[in-house]
């Protein structure tokens, strides 16, 4: 009988998957009929023991170990670092920046904030250190064209399986491709709607020398995962936990409540007016979530 080994799903399609042994070496599998009756289905990224094929046969997925971080969509596990990519053009969706950094926090993953097209010339790391000071995210400007801070980037990125997620035609592909020399298909800007061309079909984990990054599309449209009560979107935010217990009332949501201490760090400049603001918009979006989670 062939002994089992362990591996990391690197690609997935339908229910065939190919999984990376530590040693380098690539399994072609396929994924049990156990795991659909259990409500479970392999995502790239899953740390997997596998029974290697014999011969021209395929092999199977046997266990999935269990998940450090998971998304939905896109399915993929175990990012551990999440690259969240802005650019000049497209407007940046800074609400999109504010659900991934939330959705971090909440799964224990390490974000940075990647000032992409840094050439253009525009202060958009400024505004993002300016912004994101208190959120405990780096931010650090690059550009695939010029080499511009990819130097930086590579170091932050190895030893740590990585995303890039973003909106659609900020670059992800050509960033991806200058970090790690592979050639990816990338789209053009569409001059009429500004928006990006979602070029990337499917999740892949790209190995290439000591860096793991995916390549996926899905991101652009996050919603936060789960039914999460409006009282815990506070914990999120880092720049909120000086005022925890010094608001008026308790608990304080750090809306519009009389007597709120971040409103008045906010009043202050102590904390940037924006990352209230759009926390606001979140809390909303989380409020009607959980009000209908019983519809």
């Amino acid at each position: 009988m062939t002994a089992m080994r362990e591996g990391i799903l690197v690609r997935g399609i339908g229910s065939f998957y190919t999984a990376l042994a530590p040693d380098g070496s690539r399994y072609e599998l396929h994924c049990k009929k156990k795991f659909r009756r259990q409500g479970l289905t392999p995502m790239v990224g899953d740390r997997v023991r596998f029974t290697p094929g014999t011969g021209e046969e395929e092999g199977w997925v046997e266990e999935i170990l269990p998940r450090a971080s998971a998304f939905v969509r896109p399915p993929v596990a175990n990012v551990e670092t999440m690259l969240i990519v802005l650019c000049p053009e497209p407007a940046p969706d800074f609400l999109l920046a504010e659900r991934l950094l939330v959705e971090c926090r909440r799964q224990g993953i390490r974000s940075l904030l990647v000032a992409a097209k840094c050439d253009q010339g525009t202060d958009l790391a400024d505004r993002l250190r300016e912004e994101y000071a208190g959120a405990e995210a780096e931010v650090l400007p690059v550009c695939a064209l010029t080499g511009e801070g990819l130097d930086a980037l590579r170091e932050r990125m190895r030893g740590s399986v990585c995303c890039l997620a973003g909106q659609s035609g900020v670059g992800k592909s050509t960033l991806l491709g200058a970090l790690t020399g592979i050639d990816l298909e990338t789209g053009e800007i569409s001059r009429k709607i500004a928006r990006g061309k979602n070029t990337t079909r499917r999740a892949e984990l790209l190995v290439a020398g000591d860096l793991r990054v995916f390549d996926t599309a899905g991101f652009s449209l996050l919603a936060l995962s789960g039914r999460m009560e409006p009282e815990s979107l506070r914990l999120y935010y880092p720049e909120f936990a000086p005022y925890e217990g010094t608001c008026r009332f308790e608990p304080c949501l750090h809306d519009r409540e009389p007597g709120c201490a971040v409103t008045a760090a906010v009043r202050e400049g102590v904390v940037p007016a924006v990352r209230q603001a759009r926390y606001r918009q979140l809390l909303a979006e989380v409020r009607e979530t959980w009000e209908a989670r019983y519809d």
